[in-house]
């Protein structure tokens, strides 16, 4: 077992989110203590066909605010709402980024997705079909690829440090925090910025996770449908955003006056190695992940006092996620 007192503390200075409940961190909050939520009739796509017609899109966003207009068409939206989250993160954290600082090189980005550019995706294979090969844009692939989010983020805040992406379905954010602090504890950066992006309400993306029977289709009570743990749950809301963390070590942060708003004590992760969507039976998986991360913080699972639970509102995953935390 390594010796955690020879380690670099990280801490959390800075938060970015946009989100269906609000653009930017302190809009998010006042809509949450407000008590209102973020899901509504789909606008993004005709959706009238479809069984699912409701999801958590984010309103009014303007990407040239955060990036210059003609670098925003070249991006497909979850890499917008990425540069938007970590600009505001960023700021919040009165970090600067230069090389006259020598802290680029020392700054990294680990931005999590599950799903990429899937509108790019969907836009580029309708080309290709309606209009033929010639006429598939250039930015194509580089507008889909899930590490693109990572890789615009860090032009444009010119971030030259570890770079990449992690892609693990429902925790691929969770997993980039963990990972940004942990290239932080190995010395590897001063600085991560680190969080998650998606933008999946697409045409293919309903119909997929509606086909699964995965998504709730309380079409009719679109502020109730998401319900978790609830007796009458009937599968989560599709939602797309970003949030951002800026993560430091300690002894970096003080170094330059920033206030630390958090510590990230502690980090495990599993595979349940049992179904490609299905948790293991009783919650194997995810009661090793918590009793991991408890453990590396070192502390006992009596000084827990929050748990922010994955809360799919689907059958399984609820039961399953309740007997894992009690298992804990």
């Amino acid at each position: 077992m390594m010796d955690r007192s020879a380690e670099e503390t990280v801490v959390v200075t800075g938060v970015g989110c946009v989100s269906a409940v609000g653009v930017g961190r302190d809009a998010n909050w006042a809509t949450i203590l407000a008590g209102r939520g973020g899901v509504e009739p789909i606008h993004r796509f005709d959706a009238s066909e479809f069984p699912v017609r409701i999801a958590a899109q984010v309103g009014e966003f303007e990407p040239a605010r955060y990036m210059d207009a003609k670098d925003a068409r070249r991006a497909d939206r979850f890499i917008q709402f990425a540069v938007a989250a970590a600009r505001e993160a960023v700021d919040h954290a009165g970090l600067t980024i230069t090389e006259t600082d020598y802290n680029a090189e020392r700054t990294g980005v680990i931005i999590g997705t599950a799903m990429g550019g899937l509108a790019t995706f969907e836009d580029g294979v309708r080309t290709l079909h309606t209009k033929g090969p010639g006429r598939v844009s250039p930015f194509f692939v580089p507008m889909m690829l899930p590490d693109m989010a990572t890789g615009i983020v860090s032009i444009q805040l010119g971030a030259k440090g570890p770079n990449l992406a992690t892609v693990s379905a429902c925790a691929s954010g969770a997993h980039a925090i963990g990972e940004a602090a942990a290239t932080i504890r190995r010395g590897d950066a001063d600085v991560m910025l680190a969080g998650g992006s998606e933008a999946p309400v697409t045409p293919a993306g309903v119909a997929g996770f509606a086909a699964a029977g995965a998504l709730s289709t309380r079409n009719d009570d679109a502020q109730h449908a998401s319900r978790p743990f609830d007796r009458l749950r009937d599968g989560f809301v599709l939602g797309e955003g970003s949030a951002v963390l800026v993560l430091e070590s300690l002894t970096h942060a003080l170094a330059r006056g920033a206030t630390p708003l958090a510590v990230v004590s502690g980090y495990g992760t599993t595979a349940d190695a049992s179904h490609i969507v299905q948790p293991s039976p009783g919650g194997e998986g995810a009661a090793r992940a918590m009793a991991l991360a408890v453990a590396r913080a070192g502390l006992a699972p009596t000084d827990i006092s929050y748990i922010n639970a994955h809360g799919t509102s689907t059958r399984l995953n609820d039961a399953y996620e309740t007997l894992s935390v009690k298992t804990v």
